[in-house]
């Protein structure tokens, strides 16, 4: 396969033309400056494929990576882009199959050593390849007869006019290489010399001889310390405990865990929807996925002051503030972690008291109060004066949740539906978040609908962290007002992490009255029509509230502590082996009770959302009926 792509260099700081060729046969990707220069065979520069990562961005339908190394140890991203997204995926899937042949596979072929090229140098411009070389030879080089130019002069093995011999380079390399050129040098690129080296040692074995990921992900290596799961005064182990705290710890890099990234890599092609890829448990955040979506009201002052507020205008601009502050509560740790994917029927409550915002020093485990209680309500042993959650797993397939929350005092309640999608990006896990949100003011007979962001866990070979991508949109139809925000991934060539730009117009008007800017997990700044500026929020000092929830051993046998405990101690104390097969038995006991209902055909019954006509989830007695 050959033709023009765009390549980045830093020389130019940009993209500069250049002409392909990719030799299945020999695991190399060669380009020139020209068609022309290659057909006289000035090679600019060569990338090797043999371990190679393919990497895309969901934001860009153009471009794509390929990270490997250029010499030892030495790791290396290419940027190269398309003229568009079909030409990309071209490219993308012809890359794949070769790195795949080269890295899980004996080759027909060997792909290091010397090729002596055509008698006939009139032959120059053909590019073949001999298959009737020994599997103990050296590798035969991709392209024959080519002309070296003086900018990329390599080795040769003889100098005969009729036999000219090319090496395949044993790393990646540029005519700039002094200059780097041809990667993105100002990008952090940790060694991969575990993971390479578990690409290259599983050329010895085929694919099918690989252990499972169970067998691999329970190994425990001993350079990690297990510790002690906490301990309630009577000797029993403190399940609530294990959720008291603010942070989880950093997770190790995943080159430690170079053989079950391998083994996942081979199950993967770019772009494949991740729903039954089974994935390693180290790389798991200690709670359910439910008890995330619950960090959407960490600030409860925000979205209850959505109320207060006299005039459509301003409860526009609290309606943006309190969405744009809610993001960063939900990110535990600076490593990208995955939550527990809840099963059918799993259930979270919790709630917050607004009048203690204030003080955060008391545990988050909470004794039901029984004052003032709502019996009617989703979480029966709270008050009219506390905002109170409840989130459910309805669907397995597709993997949809529904959320609540309400304050019956402030009169103000929000609906949502998430369904989840995990897409593999090569160097990336995306998460497209599909569905809806809504918070309803009866007293004001306004509605604002609102969007989520996709979800992107970066740089999974090394330390994998998150951001945020994709624009969203909250909209008032009953007033007019409207809200676009755009979250900015990051550019692979400078720029910042988590930054969002947010316009909000007012009704019938298309130049916006407020524009925001800043990072959602740092400063927001606003800026008005009349040339007015100020600080719209400062996440940095805004205190989380902690979520009450009921103790583990109260709590119904659906609710997510409760259902994910033993996974959770197995995760705390760093006991892989213990947390996997708890994992496993939750999940082969949803698959029974799954098979059972198929057997005696009976349909699952949701108990606290009802599906509606357009195909989303509300809850069943919303604070409007």
């Amino acid at each position: 396969m050959e033709g023009s792509l765009s390549k980045w260099t830093n020389v130019v700081n940009g993209w500069q033309y250049r002409w392909f060729v990719l030799d299945d046969n020999a695991g190399l990707l060669s380009y020139y400056t020209s068609k022309e220069k290659m057909m006289r065979g000035a090679r600019r520069g060569c990338v090797r494929l043999r371990g190679a990562v393919i990497g895309i961005d969901d934001e860009d339908d153009s471009t794509f990576t390929i990270t490997t190394s250029s010499s030892k140890d030495d790791p290396k991203t290419f940027h190269f882009q398309t003229r568009n997204s079909d030409e990309r995926e071209r490219w993308v899937r012809a890359l794949e199959d070769t790195i795949l042949r080269h890295s899980h596979t004996n080759t027909a072929i060997p792909v290091n050593g010397i090729y002596k090229g055509p008698s006939n140098i009139n032959d120059t411009c053909i590019f073949t390849t001999s298959a009737h070389v020994p599997a103990g030879e050296p590798e035969s080089v991709v392209q024959i007869g080519i002309e070296l130019g003086s900018e990329c002069l390599e080795p040769r093995a003889s100098n005969l006019p009729n036999a000219r011999n090319l090496m395949v380079p044993d790393f990646s390399y540029s005519s700039s290489d002094e200059d780097e050129d041809y990667y993105d040098a100002t990008e952090d690129i940790s060694t991969m010399s575990s993971s390479q080296h578990h690409f290259q040692s599983s050329d010895h074995g085929a694919k099918a001889n690989l252990p499972t990921l169970r067998e691999i992900s329970s190994h425990q290596d001993p350079r990690r310390q297990q510790g002690n799961p906490p301990i309630k005064v009577d000797g029993s182990l403190d399940y609530d405990a294990l959720y008291e705290e603010e942070s989880e710890p950093e997770m190790d890099s995943m080159e430690s865990h170079g053989s079950v990234v391998t083994h996942l890599l081979s199950q993967v092609k770019i772009g494949m929807d991740l729903t039954k890829v089974a994935l390693p448990t180290f790389i798991l955040e200690r709670r359910s996925l439910l008890e995330m979506y619950a960090d959407y009201f960490a600030h409860p002052d925000h979205f209850l002051r959505i109320a207060d507020l006299p005039t459509p205008k301003e409860r526009m601009i609290q309606v943006v503030r309190w969405y744009l502050c809610s993001f960063h509560a939900g990110r535990k740790s600076g490593v990208a972690k995955k939550p527990y994917n809840p099963i059918l029927g799993e259930i979270f409550r919790c709630y917050w008291d607004v009048e203690e915002a204030s003080s955060n020093s008391k545990s988050d485990t909470a004794k039901p109060s029984v004052d003032d209680s709502i019996n009617d309500g989703p979480v029966p042993w709270c008050r009219n004066d506390q905002l109170y959650f409840i989130a459910e797993q309805v669907s397995h397939h597709p993997p949809v949740s529904a959320f609540y929350a309400e304050h019956r005092a402030k009169k103000i309640c929000f609906n949502a539906h998430v369904w989840t999608k995990s897409r593999f990006l090569g160097l990336s896990i995306g998460v497209h978040n599909i569905g809806k949100g809504w918070i309803n003011l009866p007293e004001h007979g306004e509605e604002y609908v609102l969007t989520f962001p996709n979800g992107y866990g970066r740089s999974i070979l090394t330390v994998p962290w998150i951001e945020l991508g994709g624009t969203t949109t909250i909209t008032c139809a009953q007033t007019g007002y409207q809200a676009t925000i755009e979250f900015q991934t990051k550019p692979f060539y400078g720029g910042k992490r988590n930054r969002i730009a947010c316009q909000i117009t007012q009704p019938g008007e298309k130049k916006p009255f407020l524009m925001i800017n800043g990072e959602w997990s740092g400063i927001l700044e606003a800026k008005y029509n009349d040339g007015q500026t100020d600080m719209f929020a400062d996440v940095t000092h805004i205190p989380v509230v902690k979520k009450m929830v009921k103790p583990i051993c109260e709590q119904d046998d659906n609710e997510s502590r409760k259902v994910w405990r033993d996974v959770t101690v197995g995760l705390k104390i760093n006991d892989m082996d213990k947390a996997t097969a708890a994992k496993c038995f939750i999940e082969q006991k949803q698959r029974d009770e799954a098979r059972i209902r198929k057997e005696s055909n009976l349909l699952w019954k949701t108990k606290y959302f009802k599906e509606t006509k357009d195909g989303g989830w509300m809850y069943i007695k919303p604070l409007t009926q």
